[in-house]
């Protein structure tokens, strides 16, 4: 005799069969193997601040959502359970596997049904530093998709990590609180050394211009953070002066480009969205566009209490920071500007990723 709920709790696991062979079904439901993780999608509340609490949908009730560590090659099976009245996509950002595991409709790949559960098996690849995240479209709910929680890093160990560094850290940059305006963007190289005066005919010009001709909806953000917390909240990043740390960031911004510095350091870039670089090139600021992540030795050797954080003083005030402290030093955390158009440039990354073409001789 089989209840309604059981009915349905087995036809929801009738495509998982094809999908995972060595899986099977048995009274209770899915019961041949243990799950290497378990992801749950929920709403749930991330404290910022004592005075900042935000509601979005988030993965184990956290955000970020949990690390996920997995080893190249080696199957790993992953329980993905959506608590929510919508159906969800998790996508595997960076990896190499198949369709219907990936997490996007576009390729092929199953929602998991509201207030249902999928089960997932595949072989992570390539090594490095990648991420989850949702693929449901927001499009003009800003309660959905990538402007909620749902983000979580993940580091696929490769075979063989010749572990060059004393310890890794990860750190995920998001907004929270979005909402829409209207406006429009301006290149920042239109600001950069402009003098006041020629700003504020600028800003002169863009008025009347948006009051000619309506540049439609723009999203902004009213708090930042890093790993769900605002600059001066939560623990610090504890350092060790002659360590080398590599800093794993992820940009889960919707739609934001964002910096990262660390006053009198540098970021010894060793690999660019997870993949290996093959010419390591030292910036003091990292700029990483919207899912962008970039793996960065630092060398500590400048001991103090500082604020790494956004470039942007708006954002950074507004949390987009955390606080790295020495062991044994005290004191207010101190902030000093590197020069904006520092860092990784387009050209720079270029040449990170591939040698230089040979120059062709005149004829």
């Amino acid at each position: 005799m089989i209840d309604r709920r059981s009915f349905l709790t087995y036809a929801g696991l009738v495509p998982l069969i094809g999908a995972v062979p060595r899986l099977a079904l048995a009274a209770g439901g899915i019961t041949a193997e243990k799950p290497d993780y378990t992801l749950r999608i929920g709403t749930g509340l991330v404290e910022l601040a004592p005075d900042h609490i935000v509601s979005t949908t988030l993965y184990n009730s956290q955000f970020p959502g949990p690390l996920l560590r997995f080893k190249e090659g080696q199957r790993t099976v992953v329980d993905i359970h959506n608590d929510t009245d919508t159906p969800e996509l998790v996508h595997w950002h960076g990896q190499m596997i198949p369709s219907d595991v990936d997490g996007a409709s576009e390729e092929g790949s199953p929602f998991v049904p509201a207030h249902g559960m999928r089960r997932i098996s595949f072989l992570p690849k390539p090594s490095g530093f990648r991420f989850y995240h949702t693929h449901v479209v927001a499009g003009g709910d800003l309660n959905r998709g990538t402007y909620t929680g749902q983000a979580g890093p993940v580091y696929i160990e490769p075979k063989d990590n010749p572990g060059a560094y004393d310890r890794e850290i990860f750190l995920v940059m998001k907004e929270f609180a979005p909402a829409f305006s209207r406006g429009g963007d301006m290149a920042i190289d239109v600001l950069a050394g402009a003098p006041i005066e020629a700003l504020r005919q600028i800003g002169r010009a863009a008025d009347e211009e948006a009051q000619e001709k309506t540049k439609g909806f723009e999203v902004g953000y009213e708090l930042f953070g890093i790993n769900g917390r605002m600059l001066g909240h939560g623990e610090p990043v504890r350092v060790k002066a002659g360590e080398h740390v590599l800093l794993h960031v992820l940009n889960a911004s919707a739609t934001e480009i964002r910096s990262l510095a660390l006053p009198g350091h540098l970021f010894r870039i060793v690999a660019l969205d997870g993949n290996p670089v093959p010419t390591h090139v030292d910036v003091p600021v990292l700029w990483l566009g919207s899912a962008e992540r970039v793996s960065a030795l630092v060398e500590m050797k400048h001991p103090g209490v500082w604020v790494m954080g956004d470039l942007a003083d708006d954002d950074r005030r507004h949390g987009m920071g955390i606080v790295v402290e020495y062991a044994a030093e005290k004191g207010k955390p101190q902030w000093i500007k590197p020069n904006r158009s520092a860092g990784i440039t387009r050209d720079l990354a270029r040449r990170m990723v591939r040698p230089p073409r040979p120059m062709r001789r005149s004829r």
